[in-house]
């Protein structure tokens, strides 16, 4: 009895069978949305630079020397911690103005800007940009 113990147990195991997975749908779809949000923060430095004004005018005045304008000289001057070198007038070598008839009436402007930072604008801003993709595949059998 022993010997025939083996072959009672395979015969009463079930049998295992592989049975094929066949998909059955005939058509479908599948949608999918994506959305991103990127912030973008900037700063806009803008620098506006103006160099000399000089002028002089009037009347009853007599200027001596060659040119009414003074020789032109290096300026240094710091902005923001830069270092900035500008062409300008030295006032100290203008003509001497004099008035042409003593007595009478006269009239003298003189005007003189130096070279320089004139303005700085600085922009802060931040930009949200937002976008949204929608996504639908179809497909059938």
């Amino acid at each position: 009895m022993k010997r025939y113990l083996p072959l009672l147990l395979i015969l009463n195991t079930p049998y295992v069978l592989a049975v094929p997975v066949v998909p059955n749908f005939s058509s479908g779809s599948m949608n999918a949305v994506t959305r991103t949000s990127t912030n973008v923060t900037e700063q806009i430095v803008s620098h506006d630079y103006s160099g000399y004004e000089y002028s002089l005018n009037g009347t009853n005045i007599s200027i001596d020397g060659e040119s009414i304008a003074p020789n032109p000289t290096t300026l240094t001057t710091t902005v923001d911690g830069q270092a900035q070198t500008w062409t300008g007038l030295d006032i100290n070598t203008r003509g001497n103005v004099t008035i042409t008839n003593p007595g009478q009436a006269f009239q003298f402007v003189e005007t003189y800007r130096s070279p320089s930072l004139s303005n700085t604008t600085i922009i802060n801003r931040t930009t949200v940009l937002d976008s949204t993709t929608e996504t639908t595949s179809v497909f059938s059998q």
